[in-house]
């Protein structure tokens, strides 16, 4: 069977946590999309781990990690992240990288950190990776496939000067800095084709056969609903869909054989980055919010910067489960929340006098006002506990309100930062 792990929200729900979970019943586990502008932090029997770009199968030795075509693949921080958790005693994961993902190169990093400083305080809140500069020379057809590494100096040549000269133009003109060293480049080319070279194969036929011998596939999602450029708080989003539905795209599959959609969604909201955002809270109420949340705060696993917080919105939440097919809600840091006298939960927004139910258009969004309903807390420790009906009935009245607003059922809850600190709920 085919399962989807994604985000109903701005990222950082948890699926780091569940798609580590859920990979124990899987044989394989694929990245399908974005890059490593976002990170998934996974807590196991080897430690504590901020992936970026690996698959979070990585830790299960009997799971092929897959990489596909519509990432932006990174081979630097892939295999230094390869690097860093071999050198914890993690065993040397299982990874087919497609050999037609396009390969994230040294002059996208440059661009985007040079255009976030020019835009300053009107930046788009990019954590410098890379991501928008890479996928605008992809559907530009200047960029780089991983298959076309490997052809002669000449070939490659030819590329680099036809790519840099339009870079150049850019550089000079525009960012007033420095050229693109051609033969640097030409150099990295070579270096880095060797590292990857024995993990480049086939991933639509791989995929396709693992689906007809009816082995369990996991595809991981990166970052959530509102980062879609299509569906999302546009263009305060991210370059590439992380909707479940984009994955048979990305490694050449048919949709139809995506069986469970597993949307994430926190038992609170953050974001990083820039966008609207109307559940958000601040001052003191954020700090208390962002210092009990996530495993350790709410910092982003790749910047380390603060998360924005708030509280929960149905009505996004609602909106993404819609978008990305939602057969399942992973209800994730529930055990957070226990610090709280009171929650609030927003059900609503006010726009000019009305009450909206369902997710606006970016250009209504920032002129809303969250409505919020406001719950006891249930003021305990609720991690170890494996049973739902074991949590608090205060704990459990939250969590079934917000199941009945978003409309989509919580199957998973998740209370607690380990693999094992999840409780499954038959609906």
């Amino acid at each position: 069977m085919v399962t989807a792990v994604v985000g109903a929200n701005w990222g950082d729900e948890g699926k780091g946590k569940i798609t580590d979970t859920l990979a124990n019943e899987a044989d394989v586990v694929v990245r399908f999309q974005g890059g490593a502008n976002a990170g998934h932090t996974i807590v196991n029997e080897y430690g504590k781990f901020a992936l970026h770009t690996v698959p979070s199968g990585a830790f299960h030795k009997n799971v092929m990690n897959i990489m596909g075509a519509g990432v932006a693949f990174d081979i630097e921080k892939f295999m230094n992240e390869i690097d860093g958790i071999t050198e914890k005693g993690v065993p040397m994961p299982n990874i087919l990288i497609s050999d037609r993902a396009q390969v994230m190169m040294p002059y996208h990093v440059l661009f985007d950190t040079l255009e976030e400083a020019r835009l300053a305080g009107k930046s788009f809140g990019s954590t410098k990776s890379g991501i928008a500069p890479f996928y605008s020379d992809k559907y530009s057809k200047i960029g780089w496939q991983l298959h076309e590494f490997y052809q002669d100096d000449e070939i490659l040549m030819e590329k680099i000067n036809r790519v840099a000269d339009i870079k150049d133009a850019l550089l000079v003109n525009l960012y007033h800095t420095d050229k693109i060293d051609r033969e640097g480049l030409l150099n990295w080319i070579k270096t880095q084709r060797e590292r990857v070279k024995p993990y480049i194969g086939d991933v639509s036929l791989y995929i396709n056969n693992a689906i007809k011998e009816g082995k369990n596939i996991l595809l991981e999602g990166q970052l959530g609903t509102m980062k879609d450029p299509d569906n999302g708080i546009y263009p305060m989003v991210t370059s590439s869909s992380p909707l479940a539905g984009f994955a048979s795209v990305s490694c050449g599959f048919a949709p139809y054989e995506i069986k469970k959609v597993v949307v994430v969604t926190k038992a609170y909201s953050s974001a990083v980055g820039a966008g609207e955002f109307v559940s958000e809270i601040f001052g003191e109420e954020a700090e208390l919010l962002r210092n009990h949340g996530g495993d350790g705060g709410e910092y982003g696993a790749t910047t380390g910067r603060p998360r924005r917080v708030g509280w929960y919105d149905c009505v996004a939440s609602k909106f993404g489960c819609r978008v990305q097919g939602a057969t399942d809600v992973a209800f994730t840091v529930v055990d957070d929340l226990g610090y709280l006298d009171e929650i609030p939960v927003c059900i609503g927004y006010e726009y000019k006098g009305e009450i909206l139910k369902e997710f606006p258009v970016t250009s209504i969004l920032k002129d809303c006002k969250p409505v919020y309903k406001v719950f006891p807390g249930w003021k305990c420790d609720i991690r170890g506990i494996k049973n739902y009906d074991e949590l608090p009935e205060k704990c459990r009245d939250y969590i079934e309100f917000i199941e009945q607003e978003i409309g989509f059922p919580i199957t998973i809850v998740s209370n607690g930062p380990a693999r094992d600190d999840i409780i499954y709920r038959n609906k």
